[in-house]
């Protein structure tokens, strides 16, 4: 059965060839779509994945991370004090203007702290020593920054909102879900350039927990002595800046609808081809019949026209995807394709060809095997 399945669907090789395109190219849809939505989504929590927090103290109702309010740094004290926490600092996270040398602005995310190092943050740093940010007007900038704001080096400077600062290191990975470049500077620094807003202020605390100390305690503590702000896990804190942009930005629909339609792509094109070999062959399936065979034997048979499909479109699929990987990367986006993707992906193939082997079945199995008889 496998043999004779094989011999007809290797019979039209122009047919097969554009089935196993079309699986192929559905392949690829999904998984790029997919992958993208979740490098984006990574982006949208990454400095919160690599800040070595346990816990997140905000302002109330802090929709994500980009977008933070701020509150007075003094709560900062409230939080050291609390038995069972290692050790807590105030960061903030703001939008500054930054002047380039074309003359045209653009707007940074600033994240600035008093101590990077202690918190492992930047986490990939190219070049620079991150204890030299506090010896004065200096700041860090991320290799993706170029995108947007073209070529820098270490060593030159720029205007954020008329301050002249210094370009003391480059970092990596550090990308931000709105595309706004991410610069690190010391926190009195950044206080110091928009004092208005920043002057006495933070947007944030984090918070390292002590060796054996309870988190649901040390939470329960922190959100009676700061009533008027948000406290997270860490965990938590991820979860919401991510969901903030899967609800209101559509970014979540929008990967739906287009894995539909790379499934649907995928269901058709193996529908049609299977169904036209069918007609072709319809004879060979009156004999199988006539002798014998049951419409069990004849689903076995597009079964394995169906899986050899899945089979050879996943492969190709799965290539081509990986290969676009380098090229979305040079727009600075992140082509995410993890093994349990790439298994749910495998099994979804495999399972939506074979269902599109029914169209051609039910053809098949109202067949009258007198068929191969008639002249």
């Amino acid at each position: 059965m496998v043999d004779f399945a094989r011999k007809l669907l290797f019979h039209d090789k122009p047919r097969f060839i554009l089935t196993v395109v079309g699986v192929a190219f559905a392949v690829t849809l999904v998984l790029v779509q997919i992958g993208l939505f979740m490098g984006i989504l990574d982006n949208a929590s990454v400095t919160i994945d690599h800040m070595d927090a346990d816990i997140w103290i905000m302002s109330k109702n802090t929709p994500n991370i980009d977008f933070a309010h701020t509150f007075p740094e003094t709560y900062l004290q409230r939080v050291r004090s609390v038995p069972g926490v290692e050790r807590a600092d105030n960061l903030i996270v703001w939008y500054l203007l930054i002047e380039l040398p074309t003359g045209t602005q653009e707007t940074a995310l600033v994240y600035a702290l008093e101590d990077f190092a202690r918190w492992r943050f930047p986490w990939h740093i190219v070049e620079g020593d991150l204890h030299d940010l506090k010896r004065g007007r200096y700041f860090f900038m991320d290799e993706s920054a170029e995108r947007r704001f073209g070529p820098f080096a270490v060593g030159e400077y720029r205007e954020i909102l008329e301050h002249r600062l210094k370009i003391l290191g480059r970092t990596r990975d550090a990308i931000s879900f709105t595309t706004s470049p991410i610069i690190f500077m010391d926190y009195r620094i950044a206080q110091a350039l928009d004092p208005i807003t920043l002057s006495g202020r933070t947007t944030y605390i984090t918070v390292k927990l002590a060796s054996g100390a309870d988190m649901a305690t040390v939470i329960a503590e922190l959100r009676r002595r700061l009533p008027h702000n948000d406290v997270h896990t860490k965990a938590e804190w991820r979860e919401i800046s991510r969901q903030y942009w899967i609800t209101n930005t559509g970014i979540g629909l929008n990967m739906y609808v287009s894995a539909f339609l790379g499934g649907l792509v995928g269901v058709v094109i193996v529908a049609q081809t299977l169904y036209a070999s069918t007609m072709a062959h319809l004879r060979e399936f009156g004999v199988i019949k006539a002798i014998g065979g049951s419409n069990a034997d004849c689903y076995k048979i597009l079964s394995q026209q169906a899986l050899t499909a899945a089979l050879l479109g996943y492969g190709g699929g799965f290539l081509l995807a990986q290969a676009m990987g380098p090229v979305v990367a040079h727009l600075n986006l992140k082509l995410m394709i993890t093994f349990g993707l790439g298994v749910a992906v495998f099994a979804g193939t495999l399972i939506l060809c074979l269902a599109a082997a029914l169209f051609s079945f039910h053809r098949i199995a109202s067949l009258d095997p007198a068929l191969v008889f008639r002249g």
